[in-house]
């Protein structure tokens, strides 16, 4: 190949991939702050306000991963996945926290400056009415609990279908569960698929979550 011909094709070979660089680039998901390309794997902040969801790069995980940095608007969620053994909380105590299905998750939310309790179904997440003393002696026979971290952090409770799953989890975790029901739910009772996918779910959060005592 005469010398002309090799500086062309290498100019060539350096704009595909430059192009192909910028066409990996483009199709990666972007930090909702300040726009940067993030991997797939990311870190997430709520905002306190809307109580939304908004992917994060690895600098503003850096920068919000202070109690203070993100002042009263955005907070960092966090990694912790625990698997919750021994939660005392039998049947009676079940019915107590005035559930209508078997599967929910509870957080500690500072604008509404109390516990609350939300159920998955195929339209979104449901509140459900929880009584504060009902909270507070799940709370004293699980000392656990009092240290999930305001809004970012939720006590997710499966106890569907015969199951007695408990686990200390980031909120965006249930968000996640409830994206999941909300895909697959068919008919009236959701149907086969969804309970595939709720078992799926559950699978993969316990292979992630490290052990635990209720008692702390």
């Amino acid at each position: 190949m005469a010398a002309g011909q090799d500086t062309a094709a290498t100019s060539r070979l350096g704009a595909l991939a430059r192009r192909s660089a910028g066409e990996r680039e483009a199709t990666l998901e972007r930090c909702e702050l300040c726009a940067a390309p993030i991997a797939p794997e990311h870190r997430h902040l709520l905002d306190l306000d809307s109580r939304e969801l908004l992917c994060a790069c690895r600098a503003c995980t850096v920068l919000f991963d202070r109690d203070a940095a993100g002042g009263r608007h955005y907070r960092l969620v966090p990694e912790r996945r625990l698997r919750v053994g021994d939660l005392a909380l039998d049947d009676l105590a079940w019915e107590q926290l005035r559930l209508p299905v078997e599967l929910a998750f509870f957080f500690r939310s500072t604008s509404a400056e109390r516990v609350q309790a939300f159920y998955p179904g195929p339209m979104g997440a449901t509140e459900s009415l929880l009584t504060l003393q009902a909270w507070q002696q799940l709370e004293a026979a699980n000392p656990l609990l009092r240290t999930l971290a305001d809004d970012v952090e939720a006590l997710l409770v499966n106890r569907a279908r015969g199951a007695r799953e408990y686990y200390v989890v980031p909120i965006d975790d249930c968000f996640a569960l409830v994206g999941v029901i909300r895909t697959h739910w068919r008919g009236l009772t959701g149907g086969r698929e969804v309970w595939e996918e709720i078992g799926r779910f559950f699978d993969g959060l316990d292979r992630r979550a490290r052990p635990a005592s209720a008692n702390g």
